[in-house]
């Protein structure tokens, strides 16, 4: 938001795009407040806390900001990241890591962070998190970090870290929401591991085809198993996962995981029988979202652990435009879809269409393929096997445009989305008008992944969307601009050209 009296805020850059010179701007500050600081005989840590004051961690004003004990977690504040240098925990100090030689990985991590995966360096979630993980005595974390910011990374390249490859034996656990998350996960896992021979299984509800009793199924010697967390329930009390040895437990939308009505009561049951055998293990919770309810709720739980949260009004994302489209009735969205979204919008990438029921993506589904669109739909109750093939087929582009439920909400990557569109706008279960912040958040974030461009169209019809609608824009302090006319292409047009989508 622009201040009247201030100099205009210069363009923001991706976490994973800050220039090099400002990097090394930040370190000589770094330093030059190090040996100022050392000269007054001050504690090295006392030093660092205060460099870190005067960074961009900061303390949000509902905790008063003024010192001692009930300050809160520290906030990342985007528009300052790059100066992030060092984070204070207690009487540990950790240095940010510019590059990933820094974080001392094997070589077979690091050929397969460049080779495989093609990256260059840490994105700054991952320069600020990854010595917390990496770094003895491997304390717990609680870690907010944007859509497509790249805590994936985080988390796998942990877990990567931890194991031994020369142990049959599972040492790492992560529990994902959804088997797409987990099989996803687990893809990114053996890419960045290619080189170092460990393996790792996926815990996931069977297709009815491959369905073998559990009690028939061999224990489970792959150093790492990422999964749901019914199926690693089942795992482990059958014991065919044995816990004794895990060294790291990563929860992947960790809000959702841990929220009353999402899968708390396994997430908590899991984390305390691998604790209770397993003694230190570290746990980790990644999430772009997390409630005041839930961040309550995980800071109780790791009461020793670091935390790092984004500010609220940082949270929408910033390569992604979004709109609102007002229309009459139902029939309208369709025709929104085809003659006004679609006429411009397949033409530069993929589109997902969110809805709120099962019986929506049936509609819309059918709605399309009257009209020649060659699209697909999800939705939970499907079997295995077709969601899977779905998804590939998606991600192989041999479809554009997938209708879905928010089973794809969450942590689903196809860099070729560059439209979303909300058919249905997110509401809390059993409210009329209650949005879910959360949803909304993680639905457009599906659009524009890996600082790519992309555009989110709403579809309002009715007061009820329209409520809806401003209290999204109020909780995350963002303005959202309306399509003017629902049946002008060239307002259509005209906003698909300020996203940077079309020429």
């Amino acid at each position: 938001m622009a201040d009247g009296g201030k100099p205009p805020t210069p363009e923001k850059k991706s976490w994973a795009d800050v220039e090099e010179e400002e990097e090394a701007k930040a370190k000589a500050a770094a330093a030059a407040e190090a040996a100022s600081s050392s000269s007054s005989n001050e504690p090295a840590v006392d030093a660092q806390a205060k460099q870190i004051e005067a960074l961009s961690l900061s303390v949000p004003e509902e905790h008063g900001g003024g010192g001692g004990d009930d300050q809160g977690p520290p906030l990342l504040d985007d528009s300052d990241e790059s100066q992030i240098q060092a984070v204070t925990s207690g009487g540990t100090v950790y240095e940010s890591a510019a590059a990933f030689e820094d974080l001392k990985l094997t070589p077979e991590l690091l050929k397969g962070l460049h080779d495989e995966m093609g990256f260059s360096r840490p994105s700054k979630i991952q320069a600020v998190t990854l010595p917390m993980i990496l770094t003895p005595p491997y304390k717990d974390l609680i870690a907010q970090a944007h859509n497509g910011s790249g805590k994936t990374t985080c988390f796998v390249l942990g877990m990567l870290s931890r194991v031994d490859p020369n142990r049959k034996v599972t040492q790492a656990i992560c529990i994902c929401p959804t088997r797409e998350l987990a099989q996803q996960n687990k893809s990114v896992l053996m890419r960045m591991g290619k080189f170092t021979g460990i393996t790792c299984a996926c815990a996931i509800p069977p297709a009815q085809k491959d369905y073998v009793p559990i009690a028939k199924m061999p224990k489970i010697t792959d150093q790492v198993v990422i999964g749901t967390s019914g199926t690693l329930m089942k795992w482990i009390n059958h014991k065919k996962i044995l816990t004794n040895d895990i060294k790291i437990l990563v929860f992947d939308e960790a809000d959702h995981m841990l929220a009353e009505d999402g899968f708390r009561s396994d997430s908590e049951r899991i984390m305390r029988d691998i604790q209770r055998s397993a003694g230190g293990c570290q746990v980790l919770l990644f999430s772009a979202t997390f409630n005041e309810r839930v961040k309550d709720f995980v800071t109780r739980v790791i009461k020793d652990g670091n935390q790092i949260f984004v500010k609220k009004e940082e949270l929408t994302l910033e390569k992604v435009k979004q709109y609102k489209v007002q229309v009459p009735d139902e029939r309208a969205k369709i025709a929104v879809i085809k003659d006004k979204i679609f006429e411009f919008g397949q033409k530069v990438g993929q589109v997902i269409i969110f809805v709120r029921t099962k019986q929506s993506t049936k509609d819309v589904h059918n709605a399309l393929t009257l009209e020649d669109y060659v699209c697909s739909s999800i939705q939970g109750s499907l079997d295995q096997s077709e969601r899977e093939k779905i998804i590939q087929e998606f991600k192989n582009g041999y479809t554009k445009v997938l209708i879905s439920t928010d089973v794809l909400a969450r942590g689903f990557d196809q860099a070729q989305v560059n439209l979303v569109i909300n058919y249905d706008m997110p509401i809390k279960f059993g409210t009329r008008d209650e949005p879910d912040y959360e949803v909304y958040l993680h639905r457009i974030g599906r659009a524009g992944r890996f600082g790519r461009k992309g555009a989110v169209f709403n579809l309002l019809c009715g007061e009820t969307d329209n409520t809806v609608m401003r209290k999204i824009e109020t909780y995350f302090q963002h303005n959202v601009p309306e399509v003017r006319n629902w049946q002008s292409e060239e307002d259509f047009e005209r906003a698909l050209k300020d996203a940077g989508l079309v020429e």
